[in-house]
């Protein structure tokens, strides 16, 4: 099959035949039709995010099942699904009261590049070649976890799906699932990515009654204002924090996101959010990066510091149902999309993501 592999930090993906072994026990042969260029993926292709090379990137993919293996119940042949980025074993502490996105096993593994049983199944030639969160969504076909596969509905689209799974389940359950984003309340959000623009309209969709988007970039808050961003602060021309205090009379945002994982955002979150207010961090730092945070207003004015991690998702259940919203008309995800790419394109995505030109670049599989 044809992927994209990256072989060293800072070095363009090589798009090439590898081969594929046929799956194992409990896992299943998805041929990709989507996959979403995502942020996670570039920070390891710069090294800020370390992981073992040779490996085929990509964690943000839908397609459709051809074959299964031994002893696999959930999904079957022709079935069409979403790619869950964190697959679970489903006997650890975590899988089992309910936190499956926390799956003990998978958190080692994946970072491993390794399948759940601990081995791969690409390679070229003698050489191994590593799956990205057991996924590798940049190939043409993948051998992945039954538990990363979450059936849709048929008439989904599936590079509108591919989203599903990584920054619209991110974004949307840190609003809904981590946060609980009421109804009437005031929302900041910094960053407006992929993520970002989610937890917009995640926020939305619970009913905040202002939003407000941060960023650098004009064209990505004009993208935040087409998820229903309420207001917007161009943080190169004027402190958020200040203006964030201005339009809520003094008083500051019930909830804050901080959809980069940068240090200084969270500070700022912080500082932008009224007595008893949540700040709520999406955004993954880099090994040993740390923030602060005063600790007399952290406890005299009873704020929340909460990490949302997969948008707390119970995946089964919610990727379904953003399907569901998505065809209903309820949840953007055409808007989402910037621009399509043949996987011959890739580095190009990425020369494009890293520009801040688009929200979403989608990889489209003929």
């Amino acid at each position: 099959m044809k992927a994209a592999v990256i072989y060293a930090v800072n070095e363009p993906l090589v798009v090439e035949e590898i081969e594929l072994d046929p799956p194992k026990d409990r896992e299943v042969l998805v041929r990709y039709v989507a996959s979403g260029v995502c942020h996670s993926d570039l920070h390891i292709m710069r090294g800020t995010i370390p992981r073992p090379m040779p490996m085929v990137l990509g964690h943000e993919g839908a397609g459709i099942v051809e074959a299964v293996g031994p002893n696999v119940t959930l999904v079957k042949p022709g079935d069409h699904v979403v790619l869950s980025w964190v697959p679970s074993c489903g006997v650890c502490h975590s899988c089992t009261t309910g936190r499956m996105y926390l799956c003990d096993t998978a958190a080692q593994l994946m970072y491993e590049g390794f399948m759940l049983d601990g081995t791969i199944r690409m390679h070229k030639g003698e050489q191994p070649i590593r799956h990205m969160n057991m996924l590798s969504t940049f190939a043409e076909r993948a051998v992945v976890p039954e538990s990363a596969c979450i059936p849709i509905r048929k008439d989904m689209p599936l590079d509108r799906a591919a989203l599903l799974g990584c920054a619209v389940m991110t974004g949307v359950g840190a609003a809904v699932n981590t946060a609980h984003v009421e109804a009437g309340s005031t929302v900041a959000v910094f960053g407006c990515g992929g993520v970002g623009l989610n937890v917009v309209q995640g926020a939305m969709l619970a009913g905040a009654g202002k939003i407000i988007a941060i960023d650098l970039l004009e064209n990505k808050l004009e993208y935040a204002r087409t998820f229903g961003a309420t207001h917007t602060i161009n943080a190169a021309r004027e402190d958020p924090v200040a203006r964030i205090k201005e339009l809520t009379g003094g008083a500051g945002a019930d909830y804050a996101f901080d959809a980069v994982g940068h240090p200084q955002l969270v500070r700022q979150g912080f500082e932008a959010t009224r007595r008893g207010g949540t700040v709520v961090v999406i955004g993954m730092m880099g090994p040993g990066v740390e923030f602060s945070i005063p600790g007399r207003p952290f406890v005299a004015q009873e704020k929340r510091i909460l990490a949302s991690f997969y948008g707390s998702g119970r995946l089964r259940v919610d990727i379904p149902r953003l399907a569901d919203l998505y065809l209903a008309g309820k949840l953007k995800l055409d808007e989402l999309i910037s621009r399509r790419f043949a996987l011959e394109e890739i580095n190009t995505a990425f020369e494009a993501l890293e520009r801040g030109e688009v929200a979403r670049g989608v990889i489209v599989y003929s």
